[in-house]
């Protein structure tokens, strides 16, 4: 006997949220890769951690919450817990090794092919994970055709996203990128869904697992509110709030747009106070009328006077 599945029991609530977490997940995650790809050697391997946890922790709480919304009319739902938390870790390390690789080999070709590859495999690797997770008093079965095009969306939707994160500039079309992907991850898991039917057994039966407001409720919790402080992370990043712009490393400053630049590295002191004095000991000091480089003996006497001017030293002129 063939149950009846319904994928959307609470109307347009869940799939709108599970979007919206898909959303902030991937913008995060595409936000920290951007941000590894700018920051010196030491710092990247902690901004690509963080962006792999955020994009795992998206599409994760992106399935199960509109797993909340799924039913089978003729049987209670329950979850492994087991399975249902190995999920969490394989999202996170499958796409780690995708956001890894476009991190440390940048735009090319083949790194974004291997990435994007890998870090769909682990959209999709966790989808049915979780999926397996499920205990019903009954079988899942799959269909063939339609799962393939469930991973083929995924692989598809993850470079096209990574290619976004190292090639586009600005917050705009960083949040773009992460729209799409939202949708695209979205609608992996419910085209996945699609191919499921569930074929239950003649006779009623106990099974252990934990339902979906018992379990899956409380284990949102947790990557709920790393997205949330992965958020503020991010948000308070002074590079990603600003954009590229004039920025010159972890340990610079970023100079204001039109600011005048700085004295080149060696240049010579013009103030006066960094002028040497020559007047000897204890000599009332005499300002030359202008510095043309002569000697401090060299004196140039106003116009005005008539007088010629002489060197120190020399017989004095005649007396009349």
């Amino acid at each position: 006997m063939q149950g009846t599945v319904d994928g959307f029991s609470y109307g347009l609530v869940t799939p709108v949220t599970a979007y919206v977490m898909a959303c902030l997940g991937a913008a995060l995650g595409l936000r920290c890769i951007t941000r590894s790809l700018r920051n010196e050697q030491s710092w990247k391997p902690g901004w690509l951690a963080l962006g792999a946890t955020s994009i795992g922790c998206g599409i994760w709480t992106m399935h199960f919450i509109a797993m909340i919304g799924f039913q089978v009319e003729e049987s209670r739902l329950r979850y492994d817990v087991g399975l249902t938390i190995l999920s969490l870790g394989v999202a996170i390390l499958v796409v780690g090794l995708g956001v890894f690789a476009v991190g440390h080999y940048g735009a090319s070709t083949k790194a974004l092919l291997a990435a994007g590859t890998f870090t769909g495999l682990g959209v999709a690797v966790m989808h049915y994970v979780g999926m397996a997770a499920i205990r019903v008093n009954g079988s899942l079965r799959y269909d063939a055709v339609t799962v393939g095009l469930s991973v083929a969306i995924a692989v598809v939707a993850a470079t096209a996203a990574l290619w976004a994160a190292v090639t586009i500039r600005g917050f705009l079309a960083s949040l773009g990128a992460s729209l799409v992907m939202g949708i695209a991850v979205t609608g992996m898991h419910y085209t996945g869904m699609a191919a499921v039917s569930v074929h239950l057994h003649s006779k009623g039966g106990s099974w252990a697992g934990g339902s979906a407001y018992s379990l899956l409720l409380p284990m949102l919790i947790g990557p709920v509110i790393f997205l949330v402080l992965a958020g503020v992370v991010v948000m308070f990043d002074p590079l990603l709030v600003l954009g590229d712009g004039d920025w010159s490393g972890p340990a610079g400053r970023r100079r204001p747009s039109g600011a005048p630049s700085r004295t080149p590295s060696g240049a010579p002191s013009r103030t006066p106070s960094s002028t040497p004095s020559r007047t000897p000991s204890g000599a009332p000091y005499r300002t030359p009328a202008r510095w043309s480089g002569q000697p401090d003996s060299y004196f140039e006497a106003p116009a005005d006077t008539g007088r010629r001017t002489h060197n120190r030293g020399s017989s004095p002129p005649p007396h009349r």
